[in-house]
């Protein structure tokens, strides 16, 4: 009886966490939670990896960095979880659609850097025409139009992810907009 009774307990529990808005999901491990309100961002590659971003690191036209986002009160990079990954890129305020523009910030865009198909990550770009391209099964993301698809057989757009610049540092305005990752 005892281990039926512990046998359901799991199950409720594992029931519970699919219900459990993305915000929440992750949030035990302070480096595996999605980014927040007021996080900055470091670099997740390269000879300056883990140095904060700032507004002047960002040329326009790109090429887009990966970050990680960073809370500030502790300093913990949340990168214990590849779908904290983001793609940062500085477009012509011009070329950004209405939506686009509102949760830029001076216009530095940010995205999930995981694929919306199957999960894939390393996407490259196409500055000529502002699109994030996924190196599985060629799908193209409009960074200028949310990420939007253009090509491909993803199923929806890359998750967008507001900014703002506070003291010269880009910081996030909020969380996500979308899920990161592939929705099963």
């Amino acid at each position: 009886m005892e281990q039926r009774r512990n046998l359901l307990k799991a199950a409720a529990a594992s029931g519970v966490a699919l219900v459990l808005p993305p915000a929440a999901q992750g949030q035990g491990n302070p480096k595996e939670a999605r980014p927040q309100e007021g996080d900055r961002f470091v670099l997740g590659e390269g000879d300056k990896k883990g140095a904060v971003v700032k507004l002047d690191d960002l040329k326009a036209g790109g090429p887009p960095v990966t970050v990680y986002p960073q809370d500030v009160k502790s300093g913990t990079v949340r990168d214990g979880s590849r779908l904290n990954q983001v793609l940062m890129v500085r477009l012509d305020e011009a070329q950004l659609k209405n939506d686009t523009k509102s949760r830029a910030a001076q216009g530095i865009v940010a995205y999930s850097a995981v694929c919306t198909h199957t999960g894939c990550d390393g996407l490259s770009w196409e500055a000529g025409k502002a699109l994030f391209k996924c190196p599985c099964h060629d799908t193209e993301f409009d960074a200028a139009d949310g990420a939007r698809v253009v090509a491909g057989p993803a199923p929806r757009r890359l998750p967008a992810l507001p900014l703002k610049v506070v003291d010269g540092y880009i910081t996030a305005a909020g969380a996500f907009i979308g899920r990161a990752g592939v929705i099963q």
